[in-house]
């Protein structure tokens, strides 16, 4: 499971990009990789819980994203290994 946060670096390049963010998120929920995608607050950026890639994958996937791409946010990948799920988690359980 991976925890991807996407911290704005120039948010003044984000509006004629948020069409094709919006679309990149979408790929990713319709992929089955995403499960949550969110903002930072307050207004820092945004945060997606993902799963089902290796990380060498989602590196390229977040690679993809325009804002990434262009600059807008920095990317920071976070590996987590769950040791202990709630019922409703089990699904990320090992």
């Amino acid at each position: 499971m991976f925890i991807i946060t996407l911290l704005f670096a120039d948010k003044t390049k984000a509006p004629p990009l948020m069409e094709g963010h919006k679309a990149w998120i979408e790929r990713g929920f319709d992929d089955g990789v995403f499960l949550l995608v969110g903002s930072l607050l307050p207004g820092i950026g945004g945060a997606i819980l993902a799963h089902e890639a290796s990380r060498a994958a989602l590196e390229r996937r977040v690679d993809e994203d325009p804002f990434v791409a262009q600059g807008v946010v920095v990317a920071d990948i976070l590996e987590v290994a769950p040791g202990r799920t709630d019922a409703r988690l089990a699904f990320l359980a090992p």
